[in-house]
């Protein structure tokens, strides 16, 4: 975006690289593309989401699509509606966060559907199933679960039992695995980052909606960034309206946080992955806007009925 804020181009931004980066290189000569997508928030969110992702795959040749959706309904939650959507728009697996039952007629879905996961350190009461699994369109499986970080966050079982047991469960079944790190504080991320490296593919971190530019690759090969930033407007206070938060904090009387609708955006990372031995080769941050859009779906052929 060339305008005031000069903070985006009007082109996609993966950490300066513009668009179709050729894939790392690879130790067995076959890498798969993973794009993991940060926090959509609202229906400004799972819109934006709906005509940047089938643009992106196309773009980017990306293999599989992972979102973290636990905002996707009104900022809190999200419905079985918002889940169709956002698997419809090309997201493979679905990832949450301590939001997750806010609109409890999820819980049907948690419990039924393979593609969507509860965080993992949740009470084994708790519905929803501890990873989810999908094929990559190179015929790779990869798994996805998510923990809830302790500092600043709802009380919730040790993250750290819980990642040892859910790679336990996994043994056989994917070497591809991708950890989305829902937490507040920087080291709870960190820590858990140090923790996998070498057992997972990557730590992600969600929750805070701020992007940070900390990406890595943690030896031997975990993809790592604290926070991949939201998808959802942008013009607010970590996607909602500025007027209505502002006002409350100055003044101590309770409003609607209602979900800001202006500068919406996609903000995520992209990973390369030896899908041989599930070890990262690459990261890169995306942060794509409107303008961005506009400039990407003119270089790219977008299959027919995923132009939304």
């Amino acid at each position: 975006m060339s305008g005031e804020r000069g903070v985006l181009t009007p082109r996609l931004l993966t950490h300066n690289r513009g668009v179709n980066t050729p894939r790392s290189p690879s130790r067995f000569g076959i890498n798969m593309r993973i794009l993991f997508i940060g926090d959509i928030v609202g229906q400004p969110g799972v819109t934006f989401l709906k005509r940047a992702v089938p643009a992106l795959v196309a773009s980017e040749g990306i293999d599989l699509v992972i979102a973290n959706g636990e905002n996707a309904s009104g900022g809190l939650g999200m419905t079985p509606g918002a889940y169709r959507q956002i698997r419809e728009a090309g997201v493979d697996l679905v990832t949450l966060g301590d939001h997750i039952y806010k609109k409890q007629d999820i819980i049907s879905v948690l419990e039924k559907d393979e593609r969507v996961c509860k965080p993992a350190n949740f009470p084994p009461l708790a519905p929803g199933k501890e990873f989810a699994l999908a094929t990559a369109r190179d015929g790779t499986t990869v798994a996805a679960f998510c923990l809830i970080g302790r500092t600043f966050m709802r009380p919730v079982d040790c993250p750290f039992q819980a990642a040892d047991r859910v790679l336990r469960e996994l043994e056989g079944k994917a070497s591809c695995i991708i950890v989305d790190m829902h937490a507040e504080a920087t080291a709870d991320k960190y820590l858990m980052a140090h923790h996998l490296k070498g057992r997972v593919s990557a730590v992600l971190g969600t929750h805070t909606h701020v992007p940070t530019a900390d990406e890595q690759i943690m030896a031997p090969g975990t993809a790592f960034i604290s926070d991949v930033g939201m998808t959802g407007p942008y013009d607010s206070i970590l996607g909602r309206r500025v007027d209505r938060v502002l006002y409350t904090t100055v003044t101590f009387i309770p409003s609607a946080f209602d979900v800001a609708t202006g500068d919406l955006r996609l903000g995520g990372a992209i990973v390369d992955v030896d899908a041989a031995t599930g070890r990262a080769t690459a990261i890169r941050r995306v942060m794509l806007d409107e303008a961005g859009l506009e400039a990407l779906r003119g270089t790219v052929q977008v299959p027919v009925g995923e132009n939304l």
